[in-house]
């Protein structure tokens, strides 16, 4: 398992890892506000459909042989990236690094599982969860530390970081074995599944609504950082330190992933909700940093976000885990993660479209208030999903059990 949550690191510090180069992009391409937009998107656009194909047909071909072409292709987009000399190159980086992580994702969680006995299944999903928010929260961090104090092109060296990266992880991979080898040879003789999400019908609007529906939210609301903060600390705070970006995103997730083991609140019905409470607390209070140019009101606001972040991920994941049959938890883990990465699309489109119409301020509040009517909504049916998780998990919220069906 150890081994495994160390590809799985290494593939997660790829994903992030070009969002504080995007404001040195733009003026060394010199691309416009929509173009930037555009970089952002095709990331996403690609990256669905990848892994919905490959959580549809990931052990038909093979957990590890796809984990290996996706770690492959990953290394492919990073030489691309250190080797452009024109924008569309960048694009291009862009495209095969979307679908190289989402061709992982779906494949990743199965495979974990796969190396893990199935007592500590619960176990490997919290530690993968957590193991992906560090992830993703060391790739900025990374290169906002490496372009601030290195100044050795910039554009080129953090790509040299990220390479020996991914080849470490590719190397662990190798060590590992495919235990399902024979099982996946007889696969092969039998139609292939249908691309599709897989969510068994007695699951399915407690998935959609408590597991499925909050880390879209929250890849909604961290979208909004991962995309906009390297201009945001610029533009707005007037900050010229290219760190910052950075080391904001690993405070948000790096530091969403450690504070999941805060002890408090350990019931995974009121850790969600208190966790998608904190998530909109804290994304509003970034956006009043923009109205008052404040950087200590950011910090505070990416503080309060990170907690909310990894809590509501932590008891998300965990229930994208626990709520199918054993059968169908790759998929139904492949179609959370589907949900999350829809979400990633909103911030990234929203704004740029927002922003022809108003300052980035305000797209920051239209968008925080439809984040936050989806936060209402979760919080309201989260008194039926208690009832409903108290009957299936013998986890009642006080000491009697309820039989409401959700």
């Amino acid at each position: 398992m150890k081994r495994m949550l160390w590809v799985i690191l290494m593939m997660s510090i790829g994903t992030t890892f070009t969002s504080p180069l995007f404001p040195l992009y733009q003026e060394h391409y010199r691309l416009s506000s929509l173009q930037i937009t555009v970089l952002f998107a095709v990331y996403a656009l690609f990256l669905l459909p990848s892994l919905l194909i490959s959580g549809s047909r990931g052990s038909g071909w093979g957990l590890k042989r796809v984990l290996r072409f996706s770690m492959w292709l990953s290394i492919l987009a990073t030489l691309v990236f250190m080797g452009s000399q024109q924008a569309w190159l960048v694009y291009a980086a862009r495209i095969l690094e979307g679908i190289a992580y989402g061709i992982f994702t779906g494949t990743s969680v199965a495979f974990l599982l796969q190396q893990t006995p199935k007592e500590q299944t619960g176990k490997a999903l919290m530690l993968s969860g957590m193991t992906v928010s560090v992830g993703f929260g060391l790739g900025p961090a990374i290169t906002g530390l490496v372009i601030q104090y290195l100044h050795l092109m910039p554009l080129r060296v953090p790509f040299w970081i990220l390479t020996l990266f991914l080849l470490s992880g590719l190397i662990t991979l190798e060590t590992l074995k495919d235990r399902d080898f024979e099982a996946r040879k007889q696969l092969a003789k039998t139609p292939p599944a249908p691309v599709s999400l897989g969510v068994p019908d007695d699951i399915r609007r407690p998935f959609w609504s408590f597991s499925a529906l909050p880390i879209f939210t929250l890849f909604t609301l961290n979208g909004i950082i991962l995309s906009l903060i390297p201009s945001f600390v610029k533009g707005v705070l007037h900050s010229s330190n290219l760190s910052v970006s950075g080391l904001l995103i690993l405070l948000l997730l790096g530091g969403g992933a450690l504070l999941q083991l805060l002890p408090f609140v350990k019931h995974p019905v009121h850790r969600l909700r208190v966790g998608i409470a904190l998530l909109s607390l804290g994304a509003w209070l970034v956006v009043f940093s923009g109205s008052t140019g404040s950087i200590g009101l950011l910090w505070a606001g990416v503080l309060i976000q990170a907690l909310g972040s990894g809590w509501t991920f932590q008891v998300s994941l965990r229930l994208a885990g626990e709520l199918p049959n054993p059968e169908a938890r790759s998929k139904v883990v492949s179609t959370f993660y589907f949900a999350g990465y829809s979400g990633f699309i909103v911030p990234v489109v929203g704004t740029g479209v927002l922003t022809y119409f108003f300052d980035m301020n305000v797209s920051l509040i239209v968008l925080n208030i439809l984040a936050s009517l989806l936060v209402v909504y979760m919080l309201a049916y989260s008194v039926k999903f208690a009832r409903y998780y108290a009957q299936r998990s013998g986890k009642p919220l006080t000491g009697k059990r309820r039989s409401v069906s959700a």
